[in-house]
C-alpha cells in the first residue's frame, strides 16, 4: 500500500521537476539568443538540465561545448560568433541580407582567415570561405541581425565578392547581384571600384558596369 502510494505520487513529482528543469534551461537559452556554451553554465545542476533537454530533443548539441535551442536553428540567421568565432557573413548570406538576389542560401556563408582550422557542427549547415588576411581588413561592418551581433561584408564588398566568385556562384547570380545593387539609391560606385582594385577584379567589374550604366 505504501509502495503504491509512493510510486503514484513520485511520478508526477519527477515529471514536474523535469518540466521545471527544461523550462529553466530554455529560459536561459532564450535570454542568450538561443545558444549557450558549457563555459556559460553556472553549475552542475544547470549542466544536467542542459543534458536532459538535449536528450529530449528540445536542445541540440552543435559541437563539443555548444548547444542551441531547436527553435533558434529554424531562424535563417545563426549566432555566427559563437559557432565560428571571428567569422564574417559573406556571399549568399550577404546577398540575402541586402536583398541582392532571389537565391535562397542553402547554408550560412562565413569567411575566415585562410590559415584557420575550424570544426563545424553537423547542423546548421555552414559553408566556409578561406580568405587572405588582407582581404579580411576592409569592407567589413558590424550589424545586429535577428538579435545576433554579427560581422558581415558591406554592400559594396558583397558585390565585389560576387564578381570574384562569379564562376563558383554562377554568372547569372553575379549579374543579378550587380543589377540589384545598381538600383539602390545609396550605391557608392567609387567605393565599389576601390574594393574591386584590392580584390583584383576591377577590369571585370568595369566590363559589367559598362553594359549597365
Amino acid at each position: 500500500m505504501f509502495y503504491s502510494y509512493f510510486f503514484a505520487s513520485s511520478v508526477p513529482f519527477t515529471h514536474n521537476m523535469r518540466q521545471m528543469d527544461k523550462s529553466a534551461i530554455i529560459d536561459t537559452l532564450q535570454e542568450q539568443g538561443g545558444f549557450i556554451t558549457t563555459g556559460e553554465v553556472k553549475s552542475r545542476g544547470e549542466y544536467e538540465q542542459l543534458r536532459r533537454a538535449a536528450e529530449a530533443g528540445t536542445v541540440m548539441r552543435l559541437r563539443k561545448g555548444i548547444y542551441a535551442e531547436c527553435s533558434a536553428l529554424a531562424n535563417n540567421m545563426i549566432d555566427v560568433e559563437r559557432i565560428v568565432p571571428h567569422g564574417i557573413l559573406c556571399l549568399y548570406s550577404a546577398f540575402a541580407y541586402y536583398g541582392l538576389s532571389t537565391q535562397v542560401p542553402s547554408a550560412t556563408c562565413v569567411a575566415i582567415e585562410a590559415k584557420r582550422k575550424v570544426r563545424l557542427p553537423d547542423y546548421p549547415p555552414i559553408d566556409l570561405y578561406y580568405w587572405k588576411k588582407e582581404n579580411l581588413e576592409f569592407g567589413i561592418i558590424s550589424r545586429n541581425i535577428s538579435g545576433y551581433d554579427v560581422r558581415i561584408t558591406d554592400i559594396e564588398r558583397t558585390v565585389c565578392d560576387a564578381v570574384k566568385y562569379r564562376n563558383k556562384i554562377g554568372l547569372d547570380v553575379c549579374g543579378e547581384v550587380i543589377d540589384s545593387y545598381l538600383k539602390k539609391e545609396d550605391r557608392n560606385i567609387s567605393l565599389l571600384h576601390e574594393y574591386a582594385l584590392k580584390l583584383r577584379v576591377k577590369n571585370i567589374l568595369t566590363t559589367y558596369l559598362e553594359t549597365r550604366l
